[in-house]
């Protein structure tokens, strides 16, 4: 049987990916999968494309976003998060180019768990060096290494160059999954893509 092969469009920063930072690992042991994760900047990519989903100016949405956000993580069974987080962050590119490097030491999952479970059940900003501090003690990383490592121009290269690929594939929001040239947007479709047969 032919093994799937998943591409996961992650940025670090999107509120609705507090469900899929909690939930991925499971789901994926119930699926013969190849995973491939492209850490960007969703918010290069909002830019360019003029999306502005969750503004803070539009309360009423943004009420509805964390309410959905609990409601899912309950039907889930995830801890439900104290809401409202702090949104939106300041330091989103630093905590994705993290990313990058935690995804070089096959780590990328665990951060992306670990900096949620800061953000969004501790209150510590994603990005934050309270938050990055706290995700590299859980993963036995070095933070001031980390931190030097973001800076080198292979890392930074890597991210912008995700970032274009993102809006060169069509990505408009996170989660994002894709399989060949299908692109499936949303926590919730996450399994649809698995699933999927291409």
């Amino acid at each position: 049987m032919r093994q799937n092969q998943l591409t996961a469009w992650l940025s670090i920063g999107s509120t609705y990916s507090y469900l899929t930072a909690m939930r991925i690992q499971s789901v994926l042991q119930q699926y013969d999968v190849a995973l491939t994760i492209r850490p960007f900047s969703i918010r290069h990519v909002m830019k360019e494309i003029g999306n502005f989903p969750f503004l803070p100016s539009r309360p009423s949405k943004v009420n509805y976003m964390w309410r959905d956000i609990e409601r899912r993580a309950a039907r889930y069974g995830i801890a439900v998060p104290i809401v409202p987080a702090p949104y939106p962050i300041d330091h989103l590119d630093i905590a994705n180019k993290v990313g990058i490097v935690m995804n070089d030491r096959d780590c990328y999952l665990a951060y992306f768990k670990t900096t949620y479970t800061s953000w969004f059940l501790h209150g510590h900003e994603a990005g934050s060096e309270t938050n990055l501090r706290y995700c590299m003690d859980v993963l036995h990383q070095d933070y001031d290494e980390v931190m030097a490592l973001i800076s080198a121009n292979d890392v930074r290269q890597r991210y912008r160059e995700n970032t274009a690929a993102a809006l060169d594939m069509g990505i408009f929001g996170v989660p994002s999954f894709t399989k060949g040239k299908e692109i499936f947007w949303g926590d919730d479709r996450l399994e649809d893509a698995l699933e999927y047969d291409d």
